[in-house]
């Protein structure tokens, strides 16, 4: 199984980016998949995941802000982030659950105006 984030960049305060984490296997039989972010010097913290039932947790930090979602077809899990803040700068990496944790090489955002 093999994760690829795409859509990290540099952005500005308040402003929107999107990111996407394509799973070469199917995501119908895992039972979870999601984001975590690591900023500079922090450890590793959940930001979002969504169960194979579809039940959705999300960090308190971001509750409002983030939105996270997925395509089964496609394989794919989205998460929206709107109103960006500085604190949110991080390396995000998705990670799937398949009884086994596998992880992308993550995708950088930083936010900075």
């Amino acid at each position: 199984v093999q994760l690829v984030e795409s859509g990290g960049g540099l952005v500005q305060p308040r402003c929107s980016l999107i990111l996407s984490c394509a799973v070469t296997g199917s995501i119908l039989s895992l039972n979870a998949i999601g984001w975590y972010r690591q900023a500079s010097g922090k450890q590793r913290q959940l930001v979002a995941s969504i169960t194979r039932g579809g039940n959705i947790n999300a960090a308190d930090s971001v509750n409002g802000r983030f939105t996270i979602s997925r395509d089964n077809p496609k394989n794919t899990v989205y998460l929206q982030m709107n109103s960006l803040k500085p604190e949110d700068t991080a390396i995000y990496y998705c990670y799937a659950d398949y009884g086994i944790h596998y992880w992308g090489k993550g995708t950088a955002v930083t936010v900075s105006s």
